[in-house]
């Protein structure tokens, strides 16, 4: 079994709970959220599936731990992928108007890249956390308006409303487009994440596919900034 979230692979005496989530994690990453079977998780941490069943009521129980999990991996690409832009940029006085719209401009590219990434590298894992769980939806809060939905504990997507907040803030956001801006951004980098995941971009060699998401998030910045 991979290395799980405590770092340490394989099972643990008092910590069989997430041994079954990191063993059902595995089988995500290699058949996606079908592969998922509490009895298959059981058998490679080498429990009993009694066992596993103290831990989770069924197998949709389990597998929302998957999805769970699968957000958390794909929150940690993207700030992954900020911490590296911001590494490589060197700094910078964030009292300076000009620094802090690069900047925001630049967290909001890395933000994409870090989605992209973590979907073409970890495709089993990235359909693991966007699968439907009936037992235990996800329930959007908020108004009326699309701008006052908010999806709870959906880090990666908090990470994304702010770095929208930063690009308004930093005064350079296009007037009358940031309620709401979040949706349509996150709609098109998964809509291409998906395209070279499982569609027909997904047989493009890599720098081909490379400059397509490159390309695209110039577009979507160019759309929201002056």
């Amino acid at each position: 079994m991979s290395e799980g979230r405590s770092g340490k692979a394989g099972y643990h005496h008092g910590d069989l709970r997430n041994a079954l989530v990191d063993a059902a994690s595995e089988l995500a990453r290699g058949g996606g959220p079908e592969a998922v079977v509490l009895r298959e998780a059981a058998r490679r941490v080498g429990v009993s599936p009694t066992a596993a069943y103290r831990h989770f009521a069924n197998q949709a129980d389990l597998l929302q731990a998957v999805k769970d999990e699968g957000q958390r991996r794909l929150a940690d690409s993207m700030e992954q992928e900020i911490a590296e832009v911001e590494r490589d940029s060197g700094g910078g006085d964030p009292a300076d108007p000009a620094h802090r719209a690069e900047a925001a401009k630049a967290r909001l590219t890395a933000l994409g890249v870090g989605y992209v990434r973590f979907a073409v590298t970890e495709g089993g894992m990235y359909r693991a956390a966007f699968c439907r769980v009936d037992q235990h939806p996800k329930k959007w809060t908020g108004g009326d308006g699309v701008g006052d939905l908010h999806p709870g504990d959906v880090r990666s997507f908090q990470l994304l409303v702010g770095a929208m907040d930063a690009l308004d803030a930093a005064g350079v956001m296009r007037p009358g487009v940031r309620t709401g801006a979040e949706f349509a951004a996150w709609s098109s980098v998964h809509g291409l994440a998906m395209l070279l995941l499982d569609g027909p971009l997904s047989d493009l060699p890599p720098p081909q596919q490379e400059a397509i998401v490159t390309r695209t998030l110039a577009m979507i910045l160019d759309g929201l900034t002056v």
